[in-house]
């Protein structure tokens, strides 16, 4: 019976130390030791946590004039690793090593040029970096994995991006697609000092073309829609609301155009869709104040195409601006929060034009 209880003792002991050494096998630090099967050296690399959110670390070093290598730790998660290295900071136009472990426990390191936002611009075995042959390795050691790979550039872009993918959603042959990311940021990384930080570049003009043009063409251009459709009834006084209001979006819409343009230049980013279906409704947005200058008299025979011109031409404007903005939340990688959030707005304006439009229809 003694025997029977010192037993059990040492045994809840040892799960406890076991326990306790699970716990600090699963996570990583800089002042941990790196003992790793990888081609190259990793007793000088620098250390440094980049994404804290997600527990990413990166180890490197330039051993030589023209070769960096790198390290990258992150929680072993059932899915892709990635650090991108742009040169505008933007995910479109980048290239990244990805990794990732398969079910069998082989690992594969790729790089990827990242084109577009669309899967199939997404091409696997190609991109801008130089990579030093037979140095890409990935391991998974105590639930967390290691990527590691070489560069071979005298310096590395500053701007680095790092994604974690889609858990289960790991790439294969013989395409090897790479599926949508759950999580991503962008940081900026001084080589010299060894510090890291999220930055958005151009941030400022970002949220300035963003915020404008939500609230111009996505905003104000359907209160004044609303104001011209639904309040008649109230004369004069609908007519210079509905001016006042569309007159304001319009100035805002083309000052959030001119940011767009500027951002385009300066992030040398591929957003020609996007860039298109602006200039489409700014032309649209153009064409109504000519359109208000030239309003016939009531009276006018003609009076009643140029109504029916201006009512489909204002419509037109207002669901291409819905559309273009959520597209620009999306190009903006601001997640479903920005999507969420407008999308409410626009559900408020649905629901209150249904109860205005019933209420029209039965003083009608």
């Amino acid at each position: 019976m003694k025997l029977s209880s010192i037993s059990i003792t040492f045994f809840l002991a040892l799960l406890q130390a076991l326990s306790v050494q699970l716990v600090i096998s699963q996570t990583d630090s800089c002042s941990s030791n790196l003992n790793l099967d990888v081609p190259f050296d990793t007793t000088s690399l620098h250390c440094l946590p980049v994404w804290t959110r997600n527990d990413f670390i990166l180890r490197y070093v330039q051993t030589s004039s023209n070769v960096w290598s790198f390290v990258l730790s992150a929680p072993d998660t059932n899915s892709f690793i990635a650090v991108g290295f742009s040169s505008s900071g933007m995910m479109v136009g980048s290239s990244a090593m990805v990794g990732w472990i398969t079910a069998d426990g082989s690992g594969t390191v790729k790089q990827y040029f990242l084109g577009g936002q669309r899967p199939n611009l997404v091409l696997p075995d190609q991109g801008n970096l130089n990579v030093v042959s037979n140095s890409r390795s990935i391991t998974s050691r105590s639930s967390r994995l290691y990527m590691a790979f070489e560069l071979n550039t005298t310096q590395p872009l500053s701007r680095l991006i790092y994604s974690v993918g889609q858990i289960a959603a790991i790439p294969s042959s013989p395409d090897y697609a790479l599926a949508e990311h759950r999580d991503q940021v962008s940081t900026t990384l001084n080589y010299v000092t060894g510090s890291s930080a999220s930055k958005s570049p151009h941030s400022r003009l970002r949220k300035s073309h963003g915020t404008l043009n939500m609230m111009s063409w996505g905003i104000l251009m359907i209160i004044g829609a609303m104001i011209a459709r639904y309040c008649k009834q109230w004369d004069p006084i609908w007519f210079y609301s509905h001016a006042a209001i569309q007159s304001c979006a319009f100035v805002l819409g083309v000052s959030g155009v001119i940011c767009g343009l500027v951002l385009e230049n300066r992030l040398k980013a591929d957003v020609s869709a996007h860039k298109g279906l602006g200039i489409f409704i700014l032309v649209l947005g153009c064409l109504q104040a000519m359109a208000a200058f030239a309003r016939p008299n009531k009276e006018s025979n003609v009076r009643k195409f140029w109504n029916w011109y201006h009512y489909s031409a204002g419509r037109i404007l207002v669901v291409f601006a819905i559309a273009n903005v959520f597209y620009g939340i999306h190009l903006g990688e601001k997640g479903n929060g920005w999507k969420a959030g407008y999308g409410v707005v626009i559900a408020f304006f649905i629901l209150f034009s249904f109860i205005l439009e019933f209420k029209m229809w039965g003083r009608k």
